[in-house]
């Protein structure tokens, strides 16, 4: 899909949503959270260059990995301005929340194997009722 775009080759608020696969309110939210930075054309109009289609991908897979705002915009300065200072503070971020993950995942894993457990009582009562 080609992007239509207003002199200069700046990306408009809908062409990047559909490219990057997410609503455009998204884009709002995403502009309100301070995660992407658009110029606004004389009218209003938000543009966006085509690194931000990159840009909102990562941001939403972020989201999609359970990743709040907050979070990703601590992220952000490592991807921005790399540094050694950055890195640091990324990774220990970066540390936190995959701790929370994995600790998410056991509960979901737990839960899974309770569903499991009643589904066999559960089909073991039907054995039991429909043998008589």
């Amino acid at each position: 899909m080609r992007a239509r775009s207003h002199p200069g080759g700046d990306v408009r608020i809908g062409d990047l949503a559909a490219r990057a696969g997410v609503s455009v309110r998204s884009v709002r939210y995403y502009e309100e959270q301070g995660l992407l930075v658009s110029v606004r054309s004389p009218s209003g109009q938000r543009h966006y260059t085509e690194q931000e289609v990159e840009r909102v991908t990562f941001i939403q897979r972020l989201y999609t990995a359970g990743l709040s705002s907050r979070t990703i915009a601590e992220l952000l300065p490592c991807v921005d301005t790399p540094s050694l200072e950055n890195s640091d503070a990324a990774m220990d971020r970066m540390s936190e929340e995959r701790d929370r993950l994995s600790a998410h995942i056991d509960d979901l894993i737990r839960t899974r194997d309770a569903l499991d457990h009643l589904m066999s009582v559960a089909s073991a009562h039907r054995t039991t009722l429909t043998a008589r």
